[in-house]
């Protein structure tokens, strides 16, 4: 049956940035199809925690400054020492900062480019170490954004970050896929999380945006769960290096 080929039965995944917003949504969607979730998170996610109580599902909170790559080998451990496998990665954590690119500081530079470019190319190593060793192949799902295609207004470290993001998704595609390992990204358009909380409030702007969007509304994040799912399960196991805008029709218009 084709459904079955959507099912995460027993799989393991390790989702960064999940205590809020779209990475949340995604942790639960993952547990909801049958895995258990390793949450890395900066800050307590409480309320991940409390959905995944509810719904008793199995759920490892690991903390972590994703600023510093030299904690991800002991963070694969711990995830493998609890659940002994690792199938599925959600590159999910990221940070955004806006100033007008004539004044951008040199240090909102790099901390944007380190949690977004570097932390999840690393983080996508060294599980892909860990699929090769189980030799069963596995799934790594890179969060991208509308600024992997756009320019974007006052965040030109985020748009660089993204941009990167959407090529490593290639990049790592292009060498991992003959290990069964498809490497893929989502590209959200404009959604209801934290990092848009500006932007919404700015009515000028958010009427700008919503005009442009066929859909005419903001992006929730359970819009991403369900693409999310779908790249982590079998059904998507000839997609390899593509990036799937979900974002209500933006990039048609």
């Amino acid at each position: 049956m084709i459904l079955d080929s959507f099912k995460l039965t027993g799989k393991v995944a390790v989702v960064t940035g999940c205590n809020t917003g779209l990475g949340q949504a995604i942790a639960i969607a993952l547990a909801e199809a049958g895995c258990h979730v390793v949450g890395i998170n900066r800050s307590a996610p409480d309320g991940t925690i409390d959905k995944m109580k509810e719904g008793g599902y199995r759920f490892l909170d690991l903390r972590a400054d994703l600023l510093n790559q030299t904690q991800i080998p002991n963070l694969i451990k711990q995830a493998i020492d609890e659940f002994g496998r690792i199938d599925i990665l959600v590159n999910n954590a990221g940070i955004i900062r806006r100033e007008d690119a004539i004044d951008f500081a040199e240090q909102d530079w790099d901390d944007v480019m380190d949690v977004n470019a570097k932390t999840a190319f690393f983080m996508s190593q060294a599980v892909a170490k860990q699929l090769i060793k189980q030799g069963e192949g596995g799934k790594i799902i890179n969060i991208a954004s509308m600024l992997s295609f756009q320019g974007g207004i006052r965040v030109p470290s985020y748009t660089a970050s993204k941009s990167a993001l959407m090529g490593l998704t290639r990049a790592m595609a292009n060498e991992w896929a003959i290990h069964n390992i498809n490497v893929n990204s989502i590209a959200p358009g404009y959604m209801e999380t934290n990092n848009t909380a500006a932007l919404r409030e700015d009515a000028e702007r958010n009427q700008a945006i919503l005009a442009r969007i066929p859909a005419q509304r903001w992006g929730k994040p359970v819009d991403v769960a369900g693409p999310c799912v779908f790249l982590a399960s079998e059904a998507a196991s000839y997609m390899h290096g593509y990036t799937i805008a979900v974002d209500g029709g933006w990039l048609a218009r």
